[in-house]
C-alpha cells in the first residue's frame, strides 16, 4: 500500500515503487548471500540504524563496520525474504517503508518489521533512518522465536 501526503505524479510514484522494490532485492539477496559490501552501498553516509538486536549504529562507518563483523557466516542455517508493505511518502524526496522480514531457521521462523526512511539522492533512494524490531502476532512467527527470542 503507498500513501501519498505530498504531491508526486503517478509516472514517478510508479518509479520510485519500482526502485524501492528493487532496493529491497537487493538487501534480500546480500544478506541470505552473506555479501556486506552491495548492502552497505545503500546506505546514506550519515545513516542511522539499530539492529534487530538493539545495537545502535551512527553513520556508515559504523554500520560498515558492524555489518562486516556479523553478516560473513551470520545467515549460517538461515534465509530470509524481506516484502514490501507500506510506503509513506513524507516529502516527494522522503518516503518510510514498512518491510515484513520472515527469518527461516531449522528451529522455526520469526517475523521482523523493518521501519526503512530512505532519501532520493541524484535519483536514487538510499537508506538513511533504520529500526527493525520483532513482530509479536505474525503467523510465521515460531513459539521459541530464533531470531527475536521469546517475548
Amino acid at each position: 500500500m503507498i500513501m501519498n501526503i505530498s504531491t508526486v505524479d503517478p509516472d514517478t510514484e510508479a518509479a520510485d515503487l519500482a526502485a524501492i522494490k528493487d532496493l529491497i532485492a537487493t538487501i534480500e539477496h546480500a544478506q541470505n548471500n552473506e555479501l556486506p559490501e552491495p548492502f552497505l552501498e545503500l546506505f546514506r553516509p550519515d545513516a542511522i540504524w539499530t539492529t534487530g538486536g538493539g545495537h545502535r549504529l551512527f553513520g556508515r562507518d559504523a554500520i560498515a563496520a558492524f555489518t562486516r563483523k556479523v553478516l560473513p557466516g551470520g545467515m549460517q542455517g538461515m534465509t530470509q525474504t524481506f516484502e514490501l508493505e507500506h510506503v509513506l511518502y513524507l516529502r516527494p524526496d522522503v518516503v518510510a517503508v514498512k518491510v515484513r522480514q520472515v527469518y527461516r531457521t531449522e528451529q522455526g521462523s520469526d517475523v521482523g518489521s523493518p521501519l526503512w526512511v530512505m532519501t532520493k539522492e541524484d535519483g536514487a533512494w538510499r537508506l538513511a533512518a533504520c529500526q527493525n524490531t520483532g513482530v509479536l502476532d505474525d503467523e510465521d512467527v515460531s513459539p521459541n522465536r530464533p531470531v527475536f527470542g521469546s517475548s
